[in-house]
């Protein structure tokens, strides 16, 4: 879906929240995926051939079922020392409660790092119905498999990344505490424009800080799907999710909960339940 100003309901065609049918490979197929509409329950929407789904404007169909209308969308540790470990850990957090994505963030690694993180994490998340975002690199998400790409300010720009990936894979874009960036990304294809950090952060370095306000008028005027991040914790997440975050994207508010990271999913899962 492409950003289009106007006021009006908001049709969100974004990630899997529930699987109900699976590839051989075991990841999401489009046409068996059912996602979050604006009013809050759960809707299914047209793919192509391929899968990808229908990026222009539909009559999505509600299938009578309840559902949170922001989801929680997980990025990993910045390093991962053992990574078998990590992907014990991760599956563990993924059958705790639903998350719509898990983007796969490795600084500083090499392309054989990240490469390898793929290969053992998406099967992972695809099992469970999860689609697979990787950080800043179009050309090996693609080499990868994954589902689609993010991109920060210093990375190829969206109108690019699209040629690269072609129109079946989802573009997420960070846009700090710009609205005049998130437009231009939403008219270039993102499938997603992302907001922060919104609180301090000790997964990256920020130096933008908007008002949690900037999602409430996102909301107001643009149709293409807000995810706010930084500093996410549970905490920290109620003013957004009032705010009209449609996403949350959590990293150390999950990884170094104290209670683990399954315990996390639980307490965001009830949170974004009420």
């Amino acid at each position: 879906m492409t950003g289009g100003s106007g006021v009006g309901v908001r049709t969100i065609t974004l990630w899997a929240l529930t699987l109900i049918e699976v590839s051989e490979r075991g990841r999401p197929t489009g046409n068996s995926l059912r996602f979050i509409g604006a009013a809050g329950s759960r809707q299914k929407t047209s793919a192509d051939a391929s899968g990808r789904l229908d990026r222009s404007d539909h009559e999505a169909q509600p299938t009578g079922m309840s559902a949170p209308s922001c989801q929680l969308y997980l990025i990993t540790p910045p390093t991962l020392a053992d990574l078998d470990a990590f992907a014990g850990r991760l599956a563990a957090a993924l059958e705790a409660g639903p998350v719509a994505a898990l983007q796969i963030r490795l600084k500083p690694a090499d392309d054989a790092t990240i490469l390898k993180a793929v290969e053992r994490l998406a099967p992972v998340a695809w099992s469970r119905g999860v689609a697979v975002i990787l950080n800043d690199r179009p050309d090996l998400a693609k080499q990868a498999g994954c589902d689609g790409v993010h991109l920060g300010r210093e990375d190829m720009d969206v109108a690019a990344a699209r040629r690269v990936l072609g129109p079946q894979m989802m573009i997420g874009a960070t846009c700090h505490d710009s609205r005049h960036l998130a437009m231009e990304a939403a008219e270039a294809g993102a499938d997603y424009v992302a907001f922060g950090a919104f609180f301090p952060t000790g997964t990256k370095e920020t130096t933008h800080r908007p008002d949690p306000e900037i999602l409430t008028v996102w909301q107001e005027t643009m149709e293409t799907p807000c995810v706010a991040i930084g500093g996410i914790t549970l905490e920290t997440a109620p003013v957004l999710v009032a705010a009209g975050a449609d996403f949350l994207a959590v990293s150390a508010g999950v990884w170094a909960h104290p209670k683990g990271p399954a315990r996390a999913i639980v307490e965001f899962t009830r949170l974004l339940s009420t």
